[in-house]
């Protein structure tokens, strides 16, 4: 009899056993939906990470440099409104000559801007520019003081003015001019309206340059020559 109880108490110890256990892994089912939750965030949020790396650590494509643009300039000569050439000697001279076949009056014409240019010596290769006192001189580099506007005057003269330079109280302009001897002139001493400052371009041959540069300043435009100038000369040497 003793035994009996025994059994029975023993099944009745065991079922209730198997009870806690159910009721442990019930209680341990209820906390596991946000345990999982939080566990496919955490899943989720590493592999946006990774392929946020992934995606930043792709190799960036090389961007191809284009192309320096080329500038379209001429070949020229400068014929002075007072009977000479424009021209640049060797030694960095600027003058006028009567010489009319001289090469050191040839000048290459290089748009820089709308109606802007700069004049270079084709043997010298030395740029003409003028500083702030009017005086001309050459320059082995290209500068802002090279630069010079273009402008059309009557009779298709043109004239060539410092970018730069002009007169403080009333703005006239500082002009490239040669005087009747054939002298180079101060350009706060020139006037537009007087023959010293009167060009009639002759060109000889279109060229193709690249873009030029500035000592301190970035690349410059690349602008076409004005049709009229060019024109203009045409027809005066015909």
């Amino acid at each position: 009899m003793s035994r009996a109880a025994a059994i029975a108490s023993s099944l009745i110890r065991q079922k209730r056993q198997a009870r806690e256990r159910e009721k442990a892994n019930a209680c341990r089912g209820s906390g596991s939906p946000s345990n999982s939750k939080g566990a496919n965030e955490k899943s989720s949020k590493l592999n946006v990470f990774s392929r946020v790396k992934l995606f930043g650590s792709r190799k960036k494509r090389k961007r191809r440099r284009p192309p320096d643009p080329q500038l379209k300039g001429i070949v020229t000569r400068l014929s002075s409104r007072q009977g000479f050439q424009l021209q640049m000697q060797p030694d960095g001279t600027i003058d006028g000559t009567k010489d009319e076949d001289s090469t050191y009056a040839v000048f290459n014409l290089i748009p820089v801007g709308l109606r802007v240019v700069a004049i270079q010596g084709v043997q010298t290769k030395l740029y003409l520019a003028m500083n702030n006192e009017g005086f001309l001189y050459t320059s082995e580099h290209f500068t802002p003081e090279c630069k010079f506007k273009e402008s059309v005057f009557e009779n298709y003269y043109v004239t060539y003015s410092s970018m730069l330079y002009r007169q403080q109280a009333s703005g006239r302009a500082w002009y490239l001019g040669l005087n009747k001897e054939g002298g180079i002139m101060k350009g706060n001493h020139v006037k537009k309206n007087k023959a010293a400052a009167h060009f009639i371009p002759k060109p000889l041959k279109v060229i193709h340059k690249k873009s030029r540069r500035l000592s301190s300043a970035p690349s410059l435009p690349s602008v076409m020559v004005q049709g009229c100038i060019l024109d203009s000369c045409v027809g005066n040497q015909v």
